[in-house]
C-alpha cells in the first residue's frame, strides 16, 4: 500500500471560511449603525 501524506487540517479551506465569516460580522455591523442613525435622524 502506498500511503499519501494528507494534511489532518485544512489550512486553505479555514482561512476562508474565517474570511467569510469576518465579512459577514462586518455587514451585520455597518447594518446595524445604519439603522441606528436612521432610527435617530427619524426621530429627531
Amino acid at each position: 500500500m502506498s500511503y499519501i501524506n494528507l494534511p489532518l487540517v485544512s489550512w486553505i479551506n479555514g482561512t476562508i471560511m474565517i474570511g467569510v465569516f469576518a465579512l459577514v460580522v462586518v455587514g451585520l455591523v455597518v447594518a446595524i449603525f445604519l439603522l441606528m442613525n436612521s432610527d435617530k435622524k427619524s426621530a429627531s
